[in-house]
Parts: structure tokens; C-alpha cells; sequence
């Protein structure tokens, strides 16, 4: 496929955070872009005002005109949509050209020089970090969070060098073709998609063997390639860590040389290791240790990733997409770092009945490290509820004394009465919209 040749774009599921980095990167070289989500958002609104023609209906007669010619129009659909979606059917049916959003993202950055991300956690702001680091070179970056410095999931460059997310879901990081990769974990995750943790595992494993250059990897992996790690022996190693003035200091080594007091202004141990992969990356790539070190310091971070929403000497509170126990534990541990003897409280809405079931001993666990426990309802996402899989059921596991079931409607007041004062709201469903209800709500009291 030519798509010098192609005018028109039209997206199924175009609000979608991996979906709309595309649709800003298509709109910014000139294409005609349209799309279709279920429902408005603030991603979708700045997508219209770039000029993007967006509805909310799944009929043929929402689609613009235009856009039905199957000979200058691009189909691009998200995995998640429903087998029996009116115009992904209609479209199929009608012969168009059509790819998943994994099948684009290969096709844009397949001539370019390739850097990838991959791992169940730390790859979106592991992206975003390298994103900003190799922004000095003028990298076009695809990202799956909002990049506070850009305030967006695209980061606009040539197109010489492409820096993208890869996404283990669906194993669509196997239609990339990257240059230099990175792996900054396999734990199990997706097992709706994958069935056990060896699938996943062996997804990783020939995402690895894809690489063409250079493969990196978190000590540990069972993968073959340049090791990172804090205070271990490995190729690429932080030491001497400390905390000052809120911020992180420390030293690298690298297979070559050591760079010191390197800034760095994420809280949590792995936020260090994000920042190491995508320095160890960079480094790789032949950008100076020195520019990575100043590209480092000036980072701001992801939205939803540790985002600090309310911060007073009074109260504070935490706004964190984790939705895995491994990445609960690790919010959990930065909380205690960043404010050691205060009691914490965590809002947490499970995402998908399928990950609740199949972690459900991890999720307890997890939890129940926090000092309060508040649980809303499991958000569905893509799959019909499974019986007996509820809230509920892994609120009896949990095992802190302070723990309860909670409503949205009744989330802000609920806070309100707890004695915690910082607090951490948890998840990948709409709680990352009603955090910014709660936020309103506290800050008017």
C-alpha cells in the first residue's frame, strides 16, 4: 500500500489513546481524517479543532461522503470494537482497504529508523521519556499516554527517525520492524487474549526476534540482549541513588563510560529503571550521554502515570492509570517513598472481569497494602460480565481493616470522611474521567 496515494482516513474507535496519536499524525501531513467513537472526550475535541470530523453513531449515514470511496479512502479499526460494528461491517463488505491500528503504525515507521518499546508495564513512560530524549534528534513519537511536555501522544518530527509504543495486546507489536527495542517486563497480563503466561511469554519472545539492531532488556527476562538494572551487575547500571528536594539523583554505567548526577524528577525505583531504559536506547543510538542527561532533568511525565491532581501540605491526591497488580505495587511503593508514616488511602476500579478472575489473589494482595481500601465496580471495557466475578468477591479478599464498597455518586464524600490524607485513584476504565469530578468536588469544600 502506497500512502502517498491515500486522501482519506477513517478510524473506528478514533478516541482511543494508540488511535488518536495516529489520527494527529495523519491530520499533520495533510490528510482528509474522520473517524467514529462511542462517546466525546477531551482527546476527540482536540482532534476536531485540528480539523478532524468525529461522530458518535455507528450508522453508514454518519460516514461523510467523502469518505466512501473505497479507492482513496483508509480504513483503520481498533481490536476492540464489536464483531457486529454496522460500519467496520459495511466497509468490509464493500471491499475497502482495511488495517488494524498495530498494521498502520508498522507501515508509517517501517522506513524508518525504528525504536520500540514493549513490556505489560513501564512502556508507556518509558515511550514518553524517549520520546523526549530523542526529540533533540527530531524523532516522531508515538506514545500511549498524554506526555505533559507536549500535551499530547504524538510527538511531531521527521520522518527519519520513529520512536512507538508496541503493544503486547492482540500481539500487535509483531507488525513493527524495529531497529532498537527494549523489554521492561513479561508478567503475565492479557491472558483473555493470550490463554497462560507462556503464550505471552513466547509473544515476547518472537518480538525480540524481530529486532533488527539492538535489543535491550530488564535484568531478569528470560530474553537474550543488553541488561539494565538499579544497584545490580548488568550493562547499564543506576547506583547511588537519593532524594533531594522531591527529585532523584544518580549515577549510570554504561557498557562504555559512567555519567553522574543525572536529575530525574519521577517519583518511584521504577521510574528510574523507565528512565535508564530509554537513556540505555539513546545511548545505543549514539546520543551523547551529556544531552540524554540534560533531556532527562527537564522530562515532566505522563498523564494518569503518578499525576498529582490535589498538593497541599493538607491533602494530596494521585491520579494512576495502574490497573495490574505488579503496577499497583509499584504506586504503592512510590507513595511510601515520596511520604513515609502517612496513612494512604486507594480508590481502586478494577478493568476487565477476565483480569480480575484471572489475578484476583494478586489484586487482594495488592491492595490490601494500603492503609484504606475504596472499590468501585469492575469496568467492563470490551467483555460481557462472568458470573461471580465481581467487586465484591475480591473485596472480601482484601484483608485491611478499613475497606468498603463505593459508588461515583458517593466517591468524593467518601474521601471527604476518610482520615487518609493522601490518596491514590487506581485504574485503566472511566475512573481516569471521574477523577476529575472528585478533583473538582474536594477542591470546592
Amino acid at each position: 500500500m502506497n500512502l502517498k496515494s491515500i486522501h482519506n482516513i477513517f478510524f473506528i474507535g478514533i478516541g482511543g489513546i494508540g488511535m488518536s496519536a495516529i489520527a494527529r499524525y495523519f491530520v499533520a501531513n495533510g490528510k482528509n481524517v474522520a473517524g467514529y467513537d462511542k462517546t466525546p472526550s477531551g482527546i476527540i475535541s482536540e482532534l476536531e479543532s485540528l480539523g478532524a470530523l468525529v461522530h458518535f453513531e455507528d450508522t453508514i449515514a454518519s460516514i461523510p461522503i467523502s469518505f466512501l470511496n473505497k479507492d482513496t479512502t483508509l480504513i483503520i479499526y481498533t481490536p476492540a470494537i464489536p464483531k457486529n460494528h454496522k460500519q467496520f461491517n459495511y466497509f468490509l463488505s464493500h471491499g475497502f482497504s482495511i488495517l488494524k491500528r498495530s498494521e498502520i503504525l508498522g507501515k508509517i515507521t517501517e522506513h524508518t529508523f525504528c525504536m520500540a518499546v514493549a513490556g505489560t508495564h513501564g512502556k508507556t513512560t518509558t515511550t514518553a521519556i524517549l520520546g523526549h530524549i530523542m526529540a533533540a534528534v527530531n524523532a516522531t513519537s508515538f506514545l500511549g499516554g498524554i506526555a505533559e511536555n507536549y500535551n499530547s501522544n504524538l510527538i511531531l518530527g521527521d520522518d527519519k527517525v520513529s520512536v512507538v509504543e508496541a503493544d503486547e495486546f492482540d500481539r500487535s507489536f509483531l507488525k513493527l520492524s524495529p531497529n532498537i527495542a527494549c523489554i521492561t517486563s513479561t508478567d503475565a497480563d492479557h491472558l483473555d487474549i493470550y490463554g497462560d503466561s507462556a503464550a505471552l511469554e513466547v509473544s515476547f519472545n518472537d518480538f525480540s526476534t524481530i529486532v533488527s539492531d539492538t535489543l535491550i532488556v530488564a535484568k531478569g527476562l528470560n530474553l537474550k540482549g543488553l541488561t539494565y538494572a538499579i544497584d545490580e551487575d548488568a550493562d547499564y547500571v543506576a547506583s547511588n541513588l537519593k532524594i533531594e528536594s522531591g527529585r532523584y539523583i544518580f549515577d549510570v554505567k554504561t557498557p562504555t563510560s559512567t555519567i553522574n548526577n543525572i536529575e530525574f524528577h519521577l517519583p518511584g525505583r521504577h521510574n528510574v529503571m523507565n528512565a535508564l531504559a530509554a537513556l540505555a536506547m539513546a545511548d545505543v543510538y549514539g546520543l551523547s550521554l551529556e544531552k540524554v542527561k540534560q533531556r532527562l532533568i527537564s522530562f515532566k511525565g505522563v498523564k494518569r502515570r503518578f499525576s498529582y491532581r490535589i498538593k497541599t501540605d493538607n491533602f494530596v491526591l494521585i491520579d494512576d492509570y495502574a490497573h495490574h497488580p505488579t503496577a499497583i505495587n509499584a504506586v504503592e511503593s512510590s507513595v511510601r517513598e515520596m511520604y513515609p508514616n502517612q496513612k494512604v488511602l486507594v480508590v481502586f476500579q478494577p478493568h476487565l472481569f477476565s483480569r480480575t478472575r484471572d489475578f484476583i489473589d494478586d489484586f487482594a494482595s495488592s491492595l490490601s497494602n494500603f492503609d484504606e481500601v475504596l472499590l468501585l465496580d469492575i469496568y467492563p471495557a470490551r467483555e460481557l460480565p462472568i458470573e461471580g466475578v465481581n467487586s465484591e468477591w475480591l473485596l472480601d479478599k482484601v484483608t485491611c481493616a478499613h475497606k468498603k464498597m463505593t459508588k461515583k455518586n458517593i466517591l468524593a464524600k467518601d474521601i471527604k470522611n476518610s482520615s487518609s490524607k493522601i490518596v491514590v485513584m487506581l485504574g485503566a476504565g472511566d475512573i481516569g474521567v471521574l477523577v476529575n469530578e472528585v478533583t473538582e468536588t474536594i477542591l470546592k469544600q
